[in-house]
């Protein structure tokens, strides 16, 4: 008797087109679950690591990339407490160090990685959460503890991450602010932060919204300069966090103000086996946020399926004639899902 088969998009060489394969379909192990994918997030990671760019988390060659997925529990491993056939479910659960990603119509998951998708959400809608609100959670509750009464400086606060740390912020009751380039500073506002634009020096930033005082907390989610810049606009004791902070930087502002600083390297749990239940932990509180109406996700509008991959990592980078994203974008792997 033949074995079931699954069809997943993968990439053989680097920076390859993605291949569309029939392949057998896993069997979740003890501990995991099998997850029918309706949808698949893309992130910029997702194209860094197709074109050989991340250091920090490879995929071997040939792989299935996607970090994200949103879809249906179908089968369960010996061990597994907490979810059924048939939940729906949602995740960040591989594409990098070897596991395989959710550009396919089956994966094999840790449970402890999954949470319960919100009812509220689509599965498109929920696949492009997990990434980006672990790394917004990582940094902003576990890192800086953001609490109410706080000024808290999203830099990017219509991307990814950023649009995620502004509403976790404002659910914690601080006072928010974030720059964003100047056509997405009304998205910003409608959102409940103060927004800033992007091309505004800091110094005089600070000076308008904090009397030169500088914020509590300072989330970079964009790494280089504005990393930089945001050393010099937190205040003194303040708190700086960057889930970009890979390059070289002086830390004489930072020190000068008696502050902190912390990295956010949000791969670590899924590359070193390490903490994976936190995981499912943020999601379930990012799932009760969905359901209070305190959190939604920015999806762009274009629809693509497994068969236009290349095109949605194309519109991920912004080239090839692919418009601005406005949004994360989303990929639909079973259009009956939704």
């Amino acid at each position: 008797m033949s074995k079931p088969t699954m069809t997943a998009a993968l990439v053989e060489v680097t920076n390859g087109p993605f291949i569309l394969r029939e392949l057998a379909r896993p069997e979740p192990a003890a501990g995991q679950v099998l997850v029918q994918i309706a949808a698949s997030g893309t992130n910029p990671l997702d194209t860094k690591i197709r074109a050989g760019e991340a250091a920090h988390a490879r995929q071997p060659l040939p792989a299935i990339l996607g970090m994200d997925l949103a879809g249906t529990v179908v089968a369960i491993g010996d061990g597994v407490a907490g979810f059924r056939i048939g939940d729906a479910v949602f995740g960040l659960t591989g594409g990098a160090g070897g596991l395989q990603g959710s550009h396919a119509q089956f994966a094999a998951v840790d449970a402890p990685l999954l949470a319960s998708k919100p009812a509220s959400l689509t599965m498109r809608q929920a696949s492009v959460l997990p990434l980006v609100v672990i790394t917004a959670w990582e940094g902003l509750v576990d890192r800086a503890k953001v609490r109410a009464g706080q000024t808290v400086l999203v830099q990017g606060g219509a991307g990814g991450v950023g649009h995620v740390a502004v509403q976790i912020a404002l659910d914690r009751g601080a006072k928010v602010f974030a720059t964003a380039l100047r056509e997405d500073l009304d998205y910003v506002r409608s959102l409940g932060a103060t927004p800033i634009d992007a091309s505004v020096e800091v110094e005089a930033f600070v000076a308008e919204h904090t009397g030169g005082a500088g914020f509590d907390v300072v989330y970079d989610t964009l790494g280089g300069p504005v990393l930089d810049a945001s050393f010099r606009a937190v205040k003194r004791f303040g708190h700086v966090v960057s889930c970009l902070g890979w390059g070289t930087h002086k830390l004489a502002p930072l020190s000068f103000k008696q502050a902190t600083y912390s990295g956010v390297f949000t791969l670590h749990t899924l590359l070193a086996d390490e903490g994976r239940a936190h995981f499912g932990e943020i999601l379930t509180e990012a799932s009760a946020l969905v359901e209070a109406g305190k959190l939604l996700p920015r999806l762009d509008q274009r629809s693509f399926s497994i068969e236009e991959l290349g095109a949605a990592y194309d519109a991920v980078l912004g080239v090839n004639g692919a418009a601005r994203q406005q949004g994360k974008i989303a990929v639909t792997i079973d259009p009956q899902a939704d």
